[in-house]
């Protein structure tokens, strides 16, 4: 059970930074609000201590013995890890779905770029996708064709998002369109970065980018009447307010470099009620075939951690391992040395 004053702290820090989010979030029942705001809450504070820690590698393996300390039943003292702890154990939550989340931080922590539209599939997955199958083990939805459709659901706003953010991440040295897709388009990804600039090619990738988003967003569709009644107006407002944000960027020429994508109060307040009236039309459509269509292959490892059969899995993932292995690596070459060697590891200069 998540204490009232935790439940507070993570009500306005989603107020605060994740707009779209609580907006939707105002639909769904009480019983699912509460846990969903905290859950958010803790993959905003996630996405922080990386995003905002000048040294990324050691943000990421602290959060990994933030994880640990979560799942022992000794969270940090912190609201959020105090929140997300209860939510452990008050929802037998797959240890492999935050796993997944910190691997795809982990993976921005590294700057790694995605070849293939696959790959940033695959990232999308790891930060979105796997924030969206906790929301079904939050609804105690555990159908594996239901889970898929929720992964399908976190790529398209993920996607939404990086063609938003196109601009401000080139700025930040960060780049995330796939780098065949520059190839095709005759622009070098190091030039755009040294001097992010609109272009007719760079509008080409996020149209590109937005239909492959879209696509996802209506396969998820497909998935919402499988969820409890109470829970259906609220993911489908998540899905329209997202989706509104892909629009403003097509609104204004996919120009997502000199300006970023804003949703004001009446438009969402106009999807929020669109989504009360899909919700209600669900009661009465007979299920979509869509139900059925198979997982993204980058999202079938979530699904089969997350449903109802999925078998008892270890600790750590073999992949996880890997790429903390790799961030260790990398921050040894810069001449941090470890100094512990549990999962409390710590690194100095």
């Amino acid at each position: 059970m998540i204490e009232p004053r935790d439940m507070e702290h993570c009500v306005a820090a989603i107020r605060h930074g994740s707009r779209s989010f609580h907006a939707a979030s105002k639909l769904l029942p009480r019983s699912l609000r509460d846990p969903a705001l905290a859950l958010y809450a803790f993959c905003r504070l996630a996405d922080d201590a990386v995003d905002l820690q000048p040294n990324k590698s050691e943000a990421v393996l602290r959060l990994q013995e933030r994880l640990d300390l979560a799942y022992a039943g000794r969270p940090q003292n912190a609201p959020a890890d105090r929140a997300f702890a209860a939510i452990i154990a008050d929802f037998e939550m797959p240890r492999a779905l935050p796993e997944a989340l910190l691997e795809g931080l982990a993976w921005d922590a590294m700057g790694r770029r995605y070849s293939t539209l696959s790959d940033l599939r695959a990232y999308s997955a790891r930060v979105a996708s796997a924030v969206g199958a906790m929301m079904c083990v939050l609804m105690r939805v555990r159908d594996g064709d239901a889970l898929a459709r929720a992964c399908d659901l976190g790529v398209a706003m993920q996607l939404t998002n990086i063609a938003r953010d196109v601009g401000e991440d080139a700025r930040e040295g960060r780049l995330y369109l796939p780098l065949e897709w520059f190839d095709e388009a005759g622009l070098e990804p190091e030039d755009f970065l040294a001097a992010p600039q609109p272009s007719t090619q760079m509008a080409g990738m996020l149209h590109r980018l937005l239909r492959e988003a879209d696509d996802l967003y209506l396969r998820s569709e497909a998935g919402v009447a499988a969820l409890p009644r109470a829970c259906r107006p609220g993911i489908f407002a998540a899905r329209h307010v997202y989706a509104g944000i892909g629009h403003q960027v097509r609104r204004a020429g996919y120009d997502s470099v000199t300006r970023r994508a804003m949703t004001n109060t009446r438009q969402k307040l106009g999807w929020l009620s669109l989504a009360m009236l899909r919700a209600g039309a669900t009661y009465v459509m007979p299920r979509s075939a869509m139900i059925y269509a198979r997982p993204l292959p980058e999202c079938t490892f979530l699904v089969e951690a997350a449903a109802e059969s999925a078998p008892q899995r270890g600790d750590w993932s073999d992949t996880l391992y890997a790429t903390m292995a790799q961030l260790k690596a990398r921050d040894a070459s810069r001449g941090f040395v470890l100094i512990d060697g549990d999962a409390g590891d710590r690194y100095r200069a």
